[in-house]
């Protein structure tokens, strides 16, 4: 480190200007400054509610921490998220070498880093970790102890006692998942204080009052057969329930509730709740929680999909393959009727194709071609330079909106009947303009692509038909614009008024609107992309807003896009589709309920919870601590209290091996961590002892390839102490017996066959289990008392052609020094002796045991090395002491009186 660099020259604590004139300069929320002024006063973590979202904070503190004289790390990102913000704020990247990462970081600025990279950045001393001015840390509810994140932060704190630490994070109900989850997170964050922010928090509500859009809340009730096949789903869906609790009545499932079954968060829940008790569920039980699931999709899918697509996914379900494996359900009466009434949806009394559209179809269409027009014309304003965003929960939405907008909903539901290969052998009398198209039964399957095609070219629609899936899962965004003029007296559910134009990553929206207006449909979430609709919304500048699904973020979100308009802006028209009285609305208000829940506990914990002062790690007492308790432990193992080994533990791990939890585990238990690439094993404890660690997925995948046994070959020719641990999941259940394969090519039995193969090839190959990277760390723990420390530089120079002994095997043959290491007297330290000094194979039989004592220089092992080349070998006793020995075998069978009888 060159002591001219820029970030030496500076002090690296908190220098932030978050005044209220640095705050003249940026767009920020009341409620935004407070928690940047809270965290100017002590580090801590900031938990947001939903839709709530950091960025604007997060904004803030790259741009004045942007400068050569600071280095801050902001780790536990999304890729979004750093791609958002490197390219907003023209951020170095860090380059792939290491070398070049240390002189980047001298550089200073701001970096986000992978937590993995970091880690191996930290222990190498590449960072300049003293004149670090702080971390920041994103998705704080992810951050455990034994995660790498909490690894970074333990190695920064140990030689940083002045930098900061801000956390934040958007998911209160994580934080209510496991036994005192908020305290352990803070304690492995290095914060004491805890900055709670609700949507009912006081200052909040005073942020979003100064400017509200105006919203429109539109309740479209089902349709009476939809309603019926919804009481269905609930009466099937109470029923599993109850069966679930009545057949596991000693098991906490206060969680598993109907009303939590149509939540979002439901597979979290079951897991929450199930994960660690699965292995001893019944299987009667697991089936039961298998068709809840498929029940909850039935019934989202009502919701969501038209009549066909809902008839399709039904249909799959009244098959005899399934009613094998389900728990039963098919068999209720509401089964019966669920089946009955989503083909009444589709076909009428005579059997003909006549699908009932969804309701909110119709109520979009009026929006988009009456309501909005309408309102333009109020407000003086062209409907040519009109944007409107239709905001869905899915893709699988999006495209079918987007179908639905450009085909209509009669040539869209028998698309969807086509490409769902349902029978549509006669249609109903408003699908005339079809009927000549449609084929007979026996031309049905040759003239179905035809027919499909002559629907794509009527309509404009670029469709595929290669699968259900492959246009709804790959697009998150469409763009249309007006094709026509609506008109009351002509206009039908054949009719489209909507063109496709361009998507939005390539439309120039200045371009456009000022010839027709722009109708964007999108997902809440693009990809997983939580500040897609943000960007959305600051890009196209909607004046029109219709979420077609509810979601309790994207609300949120737009409202605080609307505080942040400019004075002179028009408010936004939002409207509120929802079905009323539906398990989309109890699934809404439950995830609100859950929320505010959340919240309630973390206050309550928050008013009770002591934190020590210490826990900032900002003074040596906490550490210290540790220390003390590791060396109590250490002394009261060891014969007297006597330490024999005064330097502090050293572990050799592969760099590969920080993607696990055990590098980390390791170094909080005082073993210092030295981060090198090796190719014999993963683990290097002692001189003698290394350690390949293994998974049980690993372990069947290296057993499966042989290269196991390449990897433990290695080990024994280069230490005398191998080990394989193989770690497993304690909460899961593991055994060597059964069907506990996936693959039906692979068996239980043949796994034990080549483990047991492989103890007899290397009969000094240790196997050691391990159900948790806790407990592997401990027993590393344990094997590194009053033991060397290993050298860092031979297990870095050992490979598969180079290894131990001054690479001694360039000039041995391997085979022989195989078959000579398996000779009895021949070990680890005596096998260079032999391999030097003899001449071959032939020239060992010749020796003599005062030649052999003077090679290997230990009399007993010369002795029985010696013995067992010239002496013959007998048993204990000999054969004529065997009764069964002393007859002959005449070859003759059933000699005996018995047999003869």
């Amino acid at each position: 480190m060159e002591p001219d660099n820029k970030i030496i020259e500076t002090n690296n604590t908190d220098t932030a200007d978050v005044s209220s004139e640095s705050f003249a300069k940026f767009p920020l929320l009341p409620f935004e400054k407070q928690i940047l002024m809270d965290g100017q006063e002590k580090d801590g973590l900031v938990i947001l509610a939903k839709g709530i979202n950091y960025n604007n904070i997060l904004t803030y503190l790259i741009s004045i921490y942007k400068d050569p004289s600071n280095l801050v790390l902001i780790i536990n990102s999304h890729d979004e998220e750093e791609k958002l913000f490197t390219s907003k704020f023209n951020l170095t990247s860090l380059p792939n070498n290491g070398n070049e990462r240390a002189k980047t970081y001298l550089e200073g600025g701001v970096f986000f880093v992978s937590t993995r990279i970091l880690v191996v950045d930290l222990l190498k001393n590449r960072v300049p970790i003293a004149h670090i001015t702080g971390i920041i840390v994103l998705r704080a509810h992810t951050v455990l102890e034994s995660c790498q994140e909490a690894f970074v932060l333990r190695l920064y704190r140990q030689k940083n006692k002045t930098g900061f630490i801000k956390a934040f994070s958007n998911s209160p109900i994580s934080f209510t998942f496991g036994y005192h989850q908020v305290e352990k997170v803070m304690r492995a964050l290095f914060v004491t204080e805890l900055y709670l922010w609700p949507r009912f928090h006081g200052i909040i509500i005073k942020s979003l009052k100064n400017r509200q859009a105006e919203v429109v809340e539109l309740q479209i009730p089902l349709t009476a057969k939809a309603n019926h096949i919804q009481m269905c789903l609930l009466d099937i869906m109470n029923y599993t329930v109850k069966q679930i609790k009545g057949i596991n009545r000693t098991l906490d499932m206060q969680e598993i509730t109907t009303e939590n079954c149509i939540t979002k968060k439901f597979h979290k829940i079951l897991q929450s709740q199930l994960d660690c008790v699965w292995h001893q569920l019944s299987t009667r039980t697991k089936e039961y929680i298998q068709d809840l699931k498929v029940l909850r999709s039935m019934i989202i899918n009502l919701i969501h999909d038209d009549a066909v697509t809902f008839y399709a996914l039904v249909s799959k379900y009244r098959t005899p393959e399934y009613a094998k494996v389900n728990s039963g359900w098919i068999l209720l009466d509401s089964a019966e009727q669920l089946f009955g009434l989503a083909r009444g949806r589709v076909y009428n009394s005579k059997n003909e194709f006549d699908p009932e559209p969804c309701p909110k179809w119709k109520c979009l269409s009026e929006l988009l071609l009456q309501e909005i027009p309408e309102e333009t014309k109020k407000k003086n304003v062209g409907l040519h330079c009109t944007k409107v965003l239709i905001l869905c929960q899915d893709n699988k939405t999006c495209c079918q909106l987007n179908n639905y907008l450009i085909m209509g909903a009669n040539k869209y539901l028998l698309y969807t009947a086509l490409r769902r290969d349902l029978t549509v052998n006669t249609v109903s009398t408003k699908y005339k303009t079809f009927k000549k198209s449609l084929p007979t039964n026996s031309e049905k399957d040759m003239q179905k692509c035809d027919l499909l095609s002559t629907i794509n070219e009527n309509t404009k629609n670029e469709v595929n038909d290669e699968s259900d899936n492959a246009e709804e899962t790959n697009k998150s965004n469409y763009v249309l614009t007006l094709s026509q003029f609506h008109d009351k007296q002509t206009s039908s559910a054949d009719q489209s008024f909507f063109e496709p134009i361009s998507q939005l990553d390539d439309l120039n929206i200045t371009q456009i609107e000022a010839e027709k207006p722009i109708i964007c449909i999108q997902s809440f979430k693009q990809n997983g992309n939580i500040f897609s609709l943000e960007r959305t919304l600051e890009t196209l500048r909607p004046e029109y807003i219709i979420l077609y699904h509810s979601d309790m973020a994207a609300v949120r979100q737009i409202e605080l896009y609307e505080c942040r308009k400019k004075p002179e802006e028009s408010k936004s028209m939002v409207y509120f589709i929802i079905h009323d009285k539906t398990v989309e609305e109890q699934a809404y208000l439950t995830s609100l309920k859950r929320e505010k829940q959340a919240f309630e506990l973390l206050i309550e914990t928050k008013s009770v919870m002591v934190v020590p002062s210490y826990q900032d790690g900002k003074t040596d007492e906490y550490f210290n601590l540790n220390v003390q308790e590791e060396e109590n432990t250490t002394d009261s193992r060891k014969a007297g209290g006597q330490n024999q080994n005064s330097e502090k533990p050293l572990v050799v791990v592969d760099m590969r091996e920080f993607r696990s939890d055990l590098p980390a585990l390791l170094h909080k238990k005082g073993i210092n961590i030295e981060p090198v690439t090796i190719t014999i094993g993963d683990y290097i404890l002692t001189p003698d002892i290394c350690v390949e660690r293994k998974s049980i997925s690993d372990l069947i995948g290296s057993l499966n390839s042989g290269r196991l046994y390449t990897q433990c070959t290695q080990m024994c020719r280069n230490y005398s102490r191998s080990m394989l641990l193989i770690e497993f999941d304690q909460n899961k259940p593991f055994n060597l017996q059964g069907n506990f394969v996936v693959s039906t090519d692979l068996s239980g039995a043949e796994i034990q066959q080549k483990l047991q193969l492989l103890t007899i090839h290397f009969p000094r190959l240790k196997l050691v289990w391990s159900p948790s990277p806790y407990a592997t760390a401990e027993l590393f723990y344990e094997l590194k008392q009053g033991r060397k420390n290993p050298n860092v530089e031979e297990a870095i120079a050992l490979s598969g052609e180079n290894t131990a002994d001054d690479m001694c095997y360039e000039r041995y043959n391997v085979l022989v020094h195989d078959f000579v290491q398996k000779l009895p007297g021949i070990t680890t330290k005596n096998i260079a002796r032999i391999m030097n000094r003899g001449k071959s194979l032939d020239h060992l039989i010749t020796l003599s045991k005062d030649e052999l004592i003077r090679i290997l220089e230990n009399k007993n092992e010369a002795e029985i090395l010696h013995g067992i080349l010239h002496y013959k070998q007998k048993p204990e006793s000999s054969r004529e002491d065997k009764p069964y020995g002393k007859k002959k075998f005449t070859g003759k069978l059933f000699k005996s009186k018995s047999y003869k009888q």
